[in-house]
């Protein structure tokens, strides 16, 4: 019970790590809670920085989803729901400790974290990220698509836990969207120009 707790307090810890923000202030002095949509992920670090900052934000935010996930393997405790560690850190990701919780929406630390148990479901995703987004140019609608196919993709894998994973992190998602779904139905919402 006691390396359960441990782990699930560094997961969190791990999802807190600010990736926005640290590149955003170390090598633009730009802080992006100031720009944008004043979140701290890849979304608004692509808006705020640029195409190379915001893809290493993805990727760092995507990292800490894999290596939360991880962390029961890593301190050799394989009894030890990986599942339910990663989704610490996605909650350290939304409510980070080391950026006055207030983060960001958790889209590429889930997909990491899924990574982390699942990488068939991860490719799966992947590619329906990237096409959602070809064809609507959305990057708030396809994240929520995509947390949609993740929980088909994990039922017709009879995945219990993946299942309960995948909504989990389906309501976290659609939850931290609610006003980019409002701005899509009043058409305000701002699309991608990148592909």
């Amino acid at each position: 019970m006691e390396m359960y707790v441990m782990l699930i307090i560094l997961a969190y810890l791990i999802g807190s790590i600010p990736s926005g923000l640290i590149v955003g202030k170390q090598f633009y002095q730009i802080d992006i809670r100031e720009h944008g949509s004043g979140n701290l992920g890849g979304t608004n670090a692509f808006r705020v920085l640029g195409k190379k900052p915001g893809l290493i934000v993805t990727l760092a935010d995507i990292l800490k989803g894999t290596l939360a996930a991880s962390l029961p393997l890593i301190f050799n405790q394989p009894e030890i729901s990986g599942l339910v560690i990663g989704i610490a850190a996605v909650v350290g990701h939304m409510f980070p400790i080391f950026a006055k919780f207030k983060g960001g929406k958790a889209v590429a630390t889930s997909g990491g974290m899924i990574l982390g148990v699942s990488p068939f479901i991860f490719v799966v995703i992947l590619a329906t990220f990237f096409v959602s987004l070809y064809l609507s140019k959305y990057v708030s609608l396809s994240s929520i698509i995509t947390c949609i196919v993740a929980v088909i993709t994990a039922s017709v894998m009879r995945d219990t836990g993946l299942v309960i994973l995948t909504l989990i992190l389906t309501i976290f998602i659609v939850y931290r969207h609610t006003a980019n779904i409002k701005r899509i139905k009043n058409g305000t919402e701002p699309k991608i120009t990148w592909l």
